[in-house]
């Protein structure tokens, strides 16, 4: 293997990790929201010009991701306690619960369906799974 096809791997990888836990989020939310909504998981009591530099979006973007977010009931805001004219994101609980519950999914089903082969896809799984206890901390 080289670096190439290392990056290829780590892409191909990460694509399937989006697509099993993005993907039920996906058919509601927006990719901006999506990203903004991962962005205040990642970073909680976020400010949004915060979310903006990290994210890339332009101000107006966030805003209105932020605003559909806070609609819907997946992000909440509070004044922050030491500078009362700027509000801080977290994730609401209705929210962390359904991120959890997507996270905990097995992942054999996406490869299942990446490698059609049933006794491939188990392999790949065990090969996963042991690349895992060797790379991961």
């Amino acid at each position: 293997m080289d670096g190439v096809q290392l990056l290829r791997l780590g892409k191909r990888l990460t694509e399937l990790g989006r697509e099993l836990i993005i993907a039920p989020a996906s058919q509601q939310l927006t990719p901006a929201e999506i990203a903004v909504i991962a962005d205040v998981f990642r970073h909680p009591a976020a400010s949004a010009q915060e979310v903006r530099v990290r994210t890339g979006f332009a101000q107006s973007h966030v805003s209105v991701s932020v605003a559909r977010l806070r609609e819907q009931g997946l992000l909440e805001a509070a004044p922050d306690p030491d500078d009362g004219r700027r509000t801080l994101l977290t994730v609401s609980e209705r929210a962390r619960q359904a991120i959890h519950s997507h996270v905990a999914e097995p992942a054999e089903p996406v490869i299942a369906k990446a490698v059609p082969d049933p006794e491939q896809a188990r392999r790949v799984t065990e090969l996963l799974d042991e690349l895992a206890v060797l790379l991961l901390p």
